[in-house]
């Protein structure tokens, strides 16, 4: 598991500036998506499920785009 983000507060620095550097790090390191993530239990079947629609997704989008590329010629 990653080390969680922290933050030390400077001198003379306000609550704020800190709270935003703090959600700045959590953005970064994907803390919130990662817990969302695990928040329920995903059997594997639905893992292979999702992966299979975002593939097939994929394959779509690359071949309106190629299609589109043919047409301009």
């Amino acid at each position: 598991m990653r080390a969680l983000p922290g933050v030390k507060v400077h001198q003379n620095e306000s609550f704020d500036e800190a709270y935003r550097r703090f959600k700045k790090q959590t953005d970064r390191n994907l803390v919130v998506t990662e817990v969302r993530a695990r928040r329920f239990f995903e059997p594997m079947t639905e893992i292979r499920k999702k992966q299979k629609i975002s593939a097939r997704k994929k394959m779509l989008k690359r071949l309106y785009m190629l299609r589109r590329y043919e047409n301009r010629l």
